[in-house]
C-alpha cells in the first residue's frame, strides 16, 4: 500500500496531479479544491494517499492532509458511496467542513453536492455521525447546529456551500439575534473577504 507520496509536482489537472517520486511519475486523483491550492508545477508536494484496485485497475487518490484521507476512507465505507462521490464531497467541502456537516446531521447540506441524493446523504450521516463525532471532537472541530439556518439562507441567496459555511462559522455572539440579523452579519463578513 502507498501511504503517502512526497515528490515534485509535474503537472496538475482539474481532478488529478502527477507527482514525480524517485524517477517515477504517479498520477493521483485529487479533489478539485485541492487541485486549485496544491501549488505550482516544479514545487515539492506531499499527498496522503489511498490506493484502490477496481476491475484490476489501480487508482491512487491523494489529499494534502491526513484528515482528508481519513474522511475519504470513511466515506468509502458507506454503502453506495464510491471514490467519485467521496471526491465530489471533498471537492465541495474541506475535510473539517464535511465532518461538521456529518456530525451535525446536516444531510441537506451534503445533498447539495452534485451526485449526492437525499437518501445517500442520510446514509452518510447515519453511518458516520457517531464515529466522526469522536474523531473530530478530539481535534477541536464542533458541530454548527446553531448556524444551520444562516447557512441555508446564504445558499438560497446563491452563495456556495463553502462560502456559506465559512460565513456562518465566523459569526460570534449572535445566539439571541433574529435570523435576519444573523444573515446580515454573515453577508457583511462575506463582503470583507
Amino acid at each position: 500500500m502507498i501511504a503517502f507520496l512526497r515528490g515534485i509536482l509535474v503537472s496538475l489537472g482539474n481532478d488529478h496531479a502527477v507527482v514525480a517520486v524517485g524517477g517515477v511519475g504517479f498520477q493521483v486523483s485529487v479533489p478539485a479544491s485541492v487541485a486549485e491550492t496544491l501549488g505550482a508545477v516544479g514545487q515539492e508536494v506531499t499527498l496522503h494517499t489511498t490506493l484502490l484496485v477496481r476491475d484490476e485497475e489501480p487508482s491512487l487518490y491523494g489529499f494534502p492532509t491526513p484528515q482528508g484521507k481519513r474522511l475519504f476512507d470513511a466515506l468509502l465505507a458507506v454503502s453506495g458511496v464510491g471514490p467519485r462521490l467521496a471526491l465530489a464531497i471533498l471537492s465541495a467541502f474541506s475535510p473539517d467542513e464535511a465532518a461538521v456537516a456529518i456530525v451535525s446531521g446536516n444531510a441537506d447540506l451534503l445533498s447539495s453536492v452534485r451526485g449526492v441524493g437525499k437518501r445517500t446523504a442520510g446514509r452518510i450521516v447515519l453511518d458516520l455521525q457517531a464515529r466522526l463525532q469522536k474523531e473530530w471532537e478530539a481535534e477541536g472541530v464542533t458541530p454548527m447546529d446553531a448556524n444551520a439556518d444562516v447557512m441555508a439562507a446564504l445558499q438560497a441567496l446563491g452563495y456556495s456551500v463553502g462560502e456559506a459555511q465559512r460565513a456562518a462559522a465566523s459569526l460570534k455572539d449572535v445566539a439571541g439575534l433574529p435570523l435576519e440579523e444573523q444573515v446580515r452579519q454573515a453577508l457583511q463578513g462575506l463582503a470583507r473577504e
